[in-house]
């Protein structure tokens, strides 16, 4: 919703993407759920719409790229092995970095531990500190580790994959959960190494269960299906979602563009919503 109320307000477009590039969890029931969610909520979509899973060869290309500027190193590190390396008392770094323990390892290690499993692909960021400005939450500096580009089983990451769909779409401004924040510094990186434009970016809160934690299937009836088992329809999620970003009064029916109307993005609230079940 925030969105495509940002995309609107500034007289432009929002654009759809389909991101399947995980052949595990890409299914087309998947897609055709979110499609008819994304409808019913009046969330609607212009310009090319892009699926990830036919740009493997762009994405590929874009590896090559990174690997012939030596800047890509061999990775076989399970998750496992990160977390105990970077949690090391003598390692200093952000929550969650990668510590660069394959980064200097030799030809004939590289060679040994390929036995033991195949390798990910993490670019040589080399501890660089990234600035940028969130439309919401200001001058923004972040470190950027050793992150994955290309997972073992040869699936290029989330991280590659956002950056050059938002060059090949024209994306001017990524609106996305406050979650994602702190990753954001990846793409600024990334945007500068593979020489594409620069987007500007703007976070939005979070809805929250009762306990503080991210809203997921775990809390319940979270889904516009099983929210229509209880009677609870799209409009009256619409409503909602509106009245915690001040947009509507309690109970209010809006259409999206009714709330285009009242729509300001300097009075959005930046504090996480509860959505109590």
């Amino acid at each position: 919703m925030l969105a495509w109320l940002s995309a609107h307000h500034q007289d432009g477009e929002l654009r759809l993407r389909i991101d399947d590039l995980d052949p595990r969890v890409s299914t087309p029931e998947h897609e055709a759920s979110q499609r008819d969610d994304l409808a019913s909520l009046g969330i609607t979509f212009s310009g090319t719409e892009l699926r990830q899973s036919e740009r493997t060869e762009l994405y590929q290309s874009a590896i090559d790229q990174l690997a012939n500027a030596d800047l890509l190193y061999p990775c076989f590190c399970s998750r496992r092995e990160v977390r105990e390396a970077a949690a090391a008392p003598h390692v200093h770094l952000p929550e969650g970095a990668y510590p660069g323990t394959c980064r200097s390892l030799s030809v004939a290690e590289r060679q040994s531990r390929s036995a033991d499993r195949p390798a990910a692909m993490r670019v040589r960021a080399s501890g660089v500190t990234v600035g940028y400005v969130d439309r919401h939450y200001g001058e923004q500096s972040e470190f950027v580790d050793d992150f994955v580009i290309q997972r073992n089983d040869g699936v290029p990451s989330y991280n590659l994959a956002t950056v050059l769909d938002d060059e090949a779409q024209g994306v001017t401004e990524v609106v996305r959960g406050a979650d994602l924040l702190a990753g954001t510094a990846r793409h600024v990186w990334l945007r500068t190494v593979l020489d594409l434009r620069q987007v500007e970016h703007a976070h939005v809160p979070l809805v929250l269960n009762n306990d503080g934690d991210r809203l997921a299937k775990r809390d319940g009836a979270v889904t516009l299906a099983d929210l229509a088992e209880l009677d609870i329809s799209a409009a009256d999620v619409r409503s909602r979602l509106a009245t915690t970003l001040n947009l509507a009064e309690s109970g209010e029916p809006v259409s999206m563009d009714d709330l285009l109307d009242r729509y300001d993005p300097a009075t959005l609230p930046l504090e996480p919503a509860v959505w109590g079940l």
